[in-house]
């Protein structure tokens, strides 16, 4: 359920990082500085929850991991990103797919004239091992039934969980050892977060499925995550396991709408000044 605190997986408490940024600083159209020195790591057997309002380079820090970077006349300037001990910066996505490492991005971005089926089956274009395709989508079927109802329907006329749905099996037929996963509650109804929320634990806990997923959703986030950092304007402001960032005040009042006096709004903060030692 939602409210539950995540199973503690017993790959995450080990110490072994399987991917690692470091200090990186990201320009747009070499002028456009967004990210000023992100560090983070995500241990392998995780799920990392990367966390902040619009606009503080959730995004741009997944890109910058998948080499999605070009696409949008963005790049590494100062910094390093490594993959199982491997630099990565600069690598073609699709050679990091093959590699173990996927994007999932935000909007789904789903083929809309291809049926849901055919979607999942392009997840699979850098494999050649038919049966084991074969035996990975009913995996994805089984994980997620409504997708097998919906398997001969084109995909833009799917509402937009089972969009989110196509997009995350589309991943795992790559059998990513790592999946970077881009607001998956974006536009979603608070029963369909739960759903999506609820299979990302399963495949982190049955399948050993590393995770790092950028959520403005933080309520969400922190409870099914076991680590996560707090990004504001380009900078990491905050870090820690889940449970320490879920009752800190500070993130109780400016993340969470909460403050020692109760729920509170936004509304009812009439400047927003973070505290000094974020700054540190």
């Amino acid at each position: 359920m939602l409210d539950a605190a995540p199973a503690q997986n017993a790959a995450a408490t080990g110490t072994e990082t399987v991917l690692e940024v470091s200090n990186i600083e990201v320009i747009y159209n070499h002028v456009i500085l967004v990210l000023k020195g992100v560090s983070l790591k995500v241990p392998k057997g995780a799920i990392t929850a990367l966390l902040g309002g619009n606009g503080a380079g959730k995004s741009t820090t997944l890109k910058a991991i998948s080499g999605l970077l070009a696409s949008e006349r963005g790049e590494i300037t100062k910094g390093a990103v490594t993959f199982r001990g491997e630099r990565i910066n600069g690598a073609n996505p699709a050679d990091l797919v093959r590699r173990g490492l996927i994007q999932v991005m935000e909007g789904r971005h789903c083929f809309e004239h291809l049926t849901v089926e055919e979607n999942l089956l392009t997840g699979a274009y850098t494999r050649t091992d038919r049966a084991a395709v074969a035996e990975d989508l009913e995996m994805v079927y089984a994980y997620f039934p409504r997708l097998k109802e919906r398997r001969r329907s084109q995909a833009g006329y799917t509402s937009g969980g089972e969009q989110q749905m196509t997009a995350i099996g589309r991943a795992l037929m790559s059998r990513p050892e790592t999946i970077l996963l881009d607001e998956p509650s974006m536009g979603l109804a608070p029963q369909l977060v739960e759903q999506i929320f609820e299979i990302v634990r399963r495949l982190n806990e049955e399948r050993g499925v590393t995770f790092l997923l950028a959520e403005q959703n933080t309520n969400v986030a922190l409870r099914y995550a076991h680590q996560g950092y707090i990004l504001e304007s380009g900078r990491v402001v905050m870090e820690g396991d889940a449970a320490s960032l879920r009752e800190n005040p500070d993130v109780k009042e400016f993340y969470l709408g909460m403050s020692d006096k109760g729920r509170k709004s936004f509304r009812d903060v009439r400047s927003y000044r973070r505290r000094k030692r974020w700054l540190a």
